[in-house]
């Protein structure tokens, strides 16, 4: 199972001439702004610095790749539906995610990263769509999980997958603050490497 030992920060791109095209596979990690995308990668990484945190929706703007190991990079994607961005902030947001799709040709997964203390937005399920459509691999992972009971999250994992029509058997379930979904993600990242 892939350990994340060595990992740091490689660099940003807000364009297709900026993206990373050697020939080391990638694992992107994508969701609405505040799901907790770059909680994730520090839980993961064993490393809160790694990638910046932040309290307000919106910080992730740029195409973020992270070497894991030499062994692939995990990418953080700008973040969507963050509703006090201004108008051509979104849009360029929209942009780099349709060109970072286009052109990313060692794309191997895609991590769709869901709040499990609400329900998608219609912009979760367009992002869903749109990975279907192109035929692009993606796993469900349901973020901040600890912040909700036992019967809350059962209830909550029913409803999503009925709005999004997936199997609730087929979400990674995670808690960046305990640490939990580490070992599904590593085992799930394995899988499409």
């Amino acid at each position: 199972m892939i350990r994340f030992i060595n990992c740091k920060f490689i660099k940003s791109a807000s364009k297709k001439e900026e993206f990373l095209q050697d020939n080391v596979p990638q694992v992107a990690i994508v969701g609405r702004s505040n799901v907790g995308k770059s909680s994730i990668i520090n839980m993961l990484a064993n490393n809160s610095k790694l990638a910046k945190t932040s309290s307000t929706p919106g910080r992730t703007r740029l195409v973020n790749y992270f070497d894991i190991n030499k062994q692939f990079y995990l990418v953080d994607l700008p973040g969507y539906g963050f509703a006090q961005a201004a108008k051509n902030v979104k849009e360029q947001w929209d942009f780099t995610l349709d060109e970072y799709f286009e052109f990313s040709t060692n794309l191997k997964l895609v991590f769709v990263l869901l709040d499990s203390r609400r329900m998608p937005s219609e912009l979760d399920v367009l992002m869903i769509n749109y990975l279907v459509d192109k035929g692009i691999p993606y796993v469900l992972v349901l973020t901040k999980t600890d912040k909700l009971s036992k019967s809350e999250l059962s209830e909550n994992i029913n409803n999503i997958s009925k709005i999004i029509r997936h199997n609730k058997e087929l979400f990674v379930i995670t808690s960046a603050s305990q640490r939990q979904g580490i070992n599904e993600i590593a085992k799930t990242i394995e899988k499409y490497l």
